[in-house]
């Protein structure tokens, strides 16, 4: 009897949990179509203040202000090669290097 229980309850969390992915789906699709107004400076001096108008994550935004329609996840192949000169350019220029000759002064 005890198993029929455990079950149920787990059939029972498990369409929940379904239910729940599938309207979150469907919101965020929702909320990816909508339209958003360009921003102008004036925008923020109404009667309104300003967190009272929806505005997207800034990296949703391209350099005029409006929605990328694009996908954002874009890898570029680079050498091997590339990748290290690209890395050692980033540790050369941290704070706490000190070029070669000067480690075992």
């Amino acid at each position: 009897m005890l198993h029929l229980l455990y079950i149920l309850a787990f059939t029972i969390l498990a369409l929940i949990a379904v239910s729940n992915l599938i309207r979150n789906l469907f919101m965020f699709s929702r909320e990816r179509d909508r339209t958003y107004p360009a921003r102008s400076p004036q925008s923020n001096q109404g009667s309104y203040p300003a967190s009272a108008h929806s505005v997207p994550h800034p990296e949703l935004l391209d350099t005029s202000g409006n929605i990328i329609k694009d996908p954002l996840l874009v890898i570029r192949s680079i050498s091997v090669e590339d990748a290290r000169q690209q890395l050692d350019a980033l540790y050369e220029s941290s704070p706490g290097y000190k070029g070669e000759n000067q480690e075992e002064a």
